[in-house]
């Protein structure tokens, strides 16, 4: 008994060492599970198309998504509230005030936490170059505060910037809007126009530009992770080019969240069928189409001319034909949707059209109308002026076509073509690029557009610089242009529309420049009135930091006007001097005011409850605030 224990005991011991002894197995490594990353809440906005460059700063930029780009993603000192006052945004600077008035000097302190999506502080760099820029550069709206700077000091290491102005200028607060990244731009290829084709390359605001996709017609902006202050609620918000069925189908299915396309009878056919309807509100833009007269060289550098061309225009057929819900522009100044606004358009011709009127005023100015064709010559010559439309804007090039149209029907020849709007807008002469080779252009993030050449007159030779003039002149009265008795012929009609049967002449091969003696111009509106006016209208001086300062895009330039332009920058104008100002334009006609465009907004309930959309501001638009905006419920 105690050996068969003992041996029990053998054979359990070396069971033990045998099981002590054996290779313990390694644990088998395990994969995470990944975590689902959660769709970026996105808001689309349904938009009608996207601009050549979103350059705020530039004519040939002007539109809705360019407007809206800026608002969100570019920095501005002083930001205009509902009523459209100025109100100093303290995420850019925490103060900004005039410090002395001899010389007239403003001192902007800088908050120190604001800065670029690269990392780079905002600073008194970015106020040197968009000075710059807008003082000397072709094309750009609203210069004329700009032209007023003598210096812009940093201090501060940059934040702190002090502007002197070569006299006081009581609308400095409209000024430094917008700004854009010097330290990206200065030295990029194409710097003012082409860097800004293919976006914003960088962000001061809630949001910054995150692709450009032209093929697609969509513009993404992501949130800025690096702004400062309260971040933006939504994700991302994209702008997708859509047209009035896809509008409707998208509001529909909830894909697309508001929208804002141009107001017109066909987006709003689209949207009959909803129930409940969508909510719909009139938003007007910040621009004025005017169709641009040249008045420095050419046949239109006569104003009887200018005037008998108007005469012939029935622009409210223009109107009607091209954007009826359009609001009809009797003024040069203020806008139509703006506070303050009245006609001050004359009670006949060229604010209504007048036949007999237009071959009065052609015929002093030298033109003789044709018994038997009913044809304008000169000397014998047939006379051909050439209308311009940026190639970009396909309204612009309705308008060009309908005026051809009535100019044709009153006999006087034509040409339409439509160049790049920076060539249009910014050079003397253009590319010779006719309607029918152009299909909206649409430049991709990679095309780069250079800055067009300082433009020259007639033969090459400068319009001479007027020299300065006392501020507060005598109101000069303005005279009417001769007129003489009309010519016999068959009467000068204005065409109503284009039908098929009504065509131009063709315009020759892109081989070459051309000058526009008609242009159809968007003008800028929402800022300054007098600020806005003088830059439209005004002679540019020459100055010791701008000898050759750029002509204007029709090159108008009237001596006697240029006082009381000043006298409305100035502070406390005489109350007569506007309305002094809106007659001696109607008279010398550097442009004939057509219609302020507006935008139709739209949005359905679940779109309303997320972003309480309105027009917004008339200079921001209806994205104001959008970095409120909550993502719509699903």
């Amino acid at each position: 008994m105690i050996r068969l224990r003992a041996v029990l005991i053998l054979i359990i011991g070396v069971m033990l060492a045998a099981c002590t002894n054996a290779p313990v197995p390694s644990p088998q490594p395990t994969t995470p599970t990944p975590t689902p990353q959660p769709e970026p809440t996105q808001i689309v906005v349904g938009v009608d198309d996207l601009p050549p460059g979103f350059n705020p700063h530039l004519i040939a930029d002007t539109s809705p998504v360019t407007t809206a780009l800026a608002t969100l993603v570019l920095p501005s000192v002083f930001r205009v509230d509902a009523a459209g006052t100025p109100q100093l945004d303290t995420t850019i600077a925490t103060s900004a005030e005039v410090t002395s008035t001899e010389p007239f000097t403003v001192s902007y302190e800088l908050n120190l936490e604001a800065s670029w999506s690269t990392n780079t502080p905002i600073a008194a760099e970015d106020f040197v170059y968009l000075w710059e820029r807008m003082r000397g550069d072709t094309g750009v709206a609203d210069a004329a505060g700009y032209r007023l700077i003598t210096e812009v000091r940093s201090r501060a290491g940059g934040k702190a910037v002090d502007v002197v102005f070569a006299e006081p200028y009581p609308a400095w607060q409209r000024l430094f809007s917008n700004l854009l990244p010097a330290h990206v731009l200065k030295d990029a290829p194409g710097s003012w126009v082409g860097a800004l084709v293919g976006g914003l390359p960088a962000s001061g605001g809630p949001f910054k530009v995150l692709t450009v996709d032209r093929a697609r017609g969509e513009v993404v902006l992501a949130r800025n992770d690096l702004y400062w202050t309260t971040p933006s609620v939504v994700d991302q918000l994209a702008f997708r080019r859509l047209d009035a069925p896809a509008i409707a189908a998208g509001l529909a299915s909830g894909d697309v969240t508001v929208a804002m396309p141009e107001a017109r009878e066909g987006i709003r056919t689209a949207l009959g069928g909803f129930t409940p309807p969508p909510k719909l509100q009139p938003g007007p833009q910040p621009s004025v189409t005017q169709l641009g007269m040249r008045a420095d060289a050419g046949p239109l550098a006569d104003p009887r001319v200018r005037q008998g061309i108007a005469a012939v225009i029935d622009r409210e057929a223009v109107r009607a034909a091209v954007a009826p819900e359009a609001l009809a522009a009797d003024a040069f100044g203020v806008a139509p949707s703006q506070p303050g606004y009245s006609a001050t358009a004359p009670a006949g011709a060229p604010a209504r059209p007048d036949p007999v009127a237009a071959a009065q005023l052609l015929t002093a100015a030298g033109w003789t109308r044709e018994a038997g064709t009913g044809r304008w010559t000169v000397d014998g010559t047939p006379v051909q002026l050439v209308i311009g439309a940026a190639a970009e804007r396909p309204q612009d090039q309705k308008v060009a076509e309908n005026v051809a149209a009535q100019l044709t029907a009153a006999g006087i020849g034509v040409t339409v073509v439509v160049p790049p709007g920076v060539d249009l807008f910014g050079s003397a002469t253009v590319p010779a690029i006719p309607p029918s080779t152009t299909a909206q252009p649409t430049p991709t993030a990679s095309t780069t557009t250079t800055a067009a050449p300082a433009p020259t007159t007639g033969a090459g030779q400068r319009r001479p610089t007027p020299a300065p003039t006392p501020s507060r002149a005598p109101i000069p009265t303005p005279v009417s242009a001769p007129v003489t008795a009309p010519t016999t012929g068959p009467p000068t009609t204005a065409a109503t529309t284009t039908t098929a049967a009504t065509t131009t002449t063709a315009a020759p091969a892109p081989t070459g420049g051309v000058e526009v003696d008609l242009m159809v111009v968007p003008r800028t509106v929402g800022g300054d009135v007098g600020t806005e006016m003088a830059s439209d209208y005004g002679c540019p001086l020459a100055t010791a930091l701008v000898p050759e300062p750029p002509r204007s895009p029709t090159g108008f330039c009237f001596h006697l006007l240029q006082p009381l332009l000043d006298e409305l920058v100035m502070a406390d104008p005489r109350p007569e001097t506007a309305a002094a100002v809106e007659r001696i334009l109607w008279q010398q006609l550097p442009a004939l005011p057509l219609f302020q465009p507006v935008s139709l907004v739209i949005s359905t309930a679940t779109g309303e409850t997320a972003t309480g959309i309105g027009p917004g501001p008339l200079g921001t638009g209806p994205l104001t605030g959008a970095e409120r905006w909550r993502p719509p419920a699903s």
